[in-house]
Parts: structure tokens; C-alpha cells; sequence
């Protein structure tokens, strides 16, 4: 999915809302154990649930590793079963990759040719060596971290050099020469509210991919006060707010309703820009 795609679908769907399919069996509804396989089966009616609602999906590889190669072919079927499904979503893999150049071309590899996924989130700390092998495929996304939205985000990447840059400011300054607004994000948590205003002032343009909305208590509202643009720019991803919103039967009608109220949020502040 290209850039234009993605605006129209956000524009005709008003919603840029991302469902983060971190699957966890332990928090599953407990009748799915008894399937064959219970990520798949839980995922599955997530999104069938979530899809009217939504124009993206973000698995996020720890939960499906930390079970093993039947947390991995969960995984697989998972996307099989979005891509053919419900083919206008756009597909993110939630693997913070990044290692010297040779490395991370398999890993681009993995994601880009084996999984054919849109978009894989990437750490930019070892440089551009290690980021450009994602950059080579063509209609392909990577998504760097800048600021992200946990407690230890402080540690470094608030952290100015002498000249009162701060490292986030770094990785958006210097990757403007990796790649462009066409072919990359970057990643922003929405629990650091107005430093939304710092980025844009860098990255007018680009595409922000932004978690913490729900459950790690950032506001959706002050997230699209300071970061969105023209053309919306925005994908805020909600995980456990909506896919653990029920442990019932009636998960997936949970999930559904956490998602539609999401949704039309979002479409009152696009209202707002077009």
C-alpha cells in the first residue's frame, strides 16, 4: 500500500486507527484453549470484529515467538488470512529490527518477501547501514524509532548533545537522507503530547505511527492536536484496549465496540482538515 492508498483509505473510512494484535495466551478467553490453535482462532475474530473500523493491523512479533514455532505458524496465518481477507489493511510487523547491513537484509527479507508485509518497525541506533536494506523494496515502509512511549524513552532519547539537540531530533534529522515521506514513518508514543509539536517542525509531512493510546493512558485527542497535517499523517495504534476489552464469549463484540468509539473520534478531527 502506497501513501495515496493509504490517505484514501483513511479519508473514505475516517478512521486511522490501528489494531495492535499483541496476542497473549494467557489473557485469552479461556474457551479458545481449546482449540487447535488459539492465536490464530483469537486473532481471527479480532479482526473480523475490528476490520469496519480500522485501516491497519500491527502484530507484534514477541507474542508470537514466545510460543514457539505454533506462535510463529499463528503468525503466518494471521497475515495470510488479512492479506486475503481483507487486502485494503495495511499489514505493520512490530519487530524493531536492526543489526549490521547483512543481517538486517535477511531480516527485510523475511518480512518483505517471505511474509510480504507493508511495513516492519525498525531501531535506527546502529545507523544507516543498518536501515537502507529495508529501504530497498519498493512500495515497502519502514518505521523508525524516534520517541517512543514507555517510562525509559527519558533515559536516551531525550538526551541533548552540546549543541541542545536531543538524540529523537538526531534519528528524524539525519534518516532525511536514508529515505522519504513516501517509504518511511517513524514511530512516536502518544504519551509524549506536545513534543508532538518538536517533531513536526521536522517532519512535517511524514506519516507518524503512534502507540500508547488506552491503555498507557495517552490522549487521542492531544496526539491530533500537535501531530496531524494535511494529510492526516497519523496511524494510532490500540492494543489491549481493544483486543483485551472482554475475556468472555463475547470478546470480539467488545473489541468491536472499544473500536468503533475509536473511530469516531477519529472522524471528528478529520472533520477538521477536510
Amino acid at each position: 500500500m502506497n501513501r495515496k492508498q493509504l490517505i484514501e483509505e483513511i479519508f473514505s473510512k475516517k478512521s486511522f486507527l490501528c489494531v495492535g494484535l499483541d496476542t497473549d495466551t494467557k489473557k485469552i478467553p479461556e474457551h479458545l484453549l481449546n482449540t487447535d490453535d488459539p492465536i490464530f482462532e483469537f486473532n481471527r475474530a479480532i479482526i473480523d470484529a475490528t476490520a469496519p473500523y480500522c485501516v491497519a493491523y500491527k502484530p507484534n512479533l514477541a507474542f508470537y515467538e514466545s510460543a514457539g514455532l505454533k506462535g510463529m505458524a499463528a503468525f503466518e496465518r494471521t497475515i495470510t488470512y488479512l492479506t486475503e481477507a481483507y487486502p485494503n489493511h495495511f499489514v505493520i510487523a512490530d519487530a524493531k529490527r536492526g543489526d549490521i547491513g547483512n543481517t538486517s537484509s535477511m531480516y527485510a527479507r523475511t518480512f518483505f518477501e517471505e511474509y510480504r508485509l507493508d511495513a516492519v518497525t525498525v531501531a535506527p541506533y546502529m545507523g544507516e547501514d543498518s536501515v537502507m536494506p529495508f529501504l530497498e523494496y519498493a512500495g515497502k515502509w519502514v518505521i523508525l524509532l524516534a520517541l517512543t512511549s514507555n517510562k525509559g524513552s527519558r533515559d536516551f532519547q531525550l538526551t541533548a548533545d552540546a549543541k541542545g539537540e536531543r538524540l529523537f531530533e538526531k534519528v528524524l534529522q539525519t534518516s532525511q537522507h536514508w529515505g522519504n515521506d513516501e517509504n518511511m514513518m517513524y514511530v512516536v508514543g502518544a504519551t509524549q503530547g506536545k513534543m508532538f509539536e518538536d517533531i513536526r517542525r521536522i517532519v512535517p509531512n511524514h506519516f507518524l505511527l503512534v502507540p500508547g493510546v488506552g491503555a498507557q493512558g495517552g490522549s487521542l485527542h492531544e496526539v491530533c492536536r500537535f501531530g496531524l497535517n494535511k494529510d492526516c499523517g497519523l496511524l494510532v495504534n490500540s492494543s489491549r484496549g481493544i483486543i483485551y476489552a472482554d475475556n468472555t464469549p463475547a470478546f470480539a463484540s467488545a473489541a468491536a465496540e472499544k473500536a468503533r468509539e475509536l473511530q469516531q473520534e477519529m472522524a471528528e478531527e478529520l472533520a477538521g482538515i477536510r
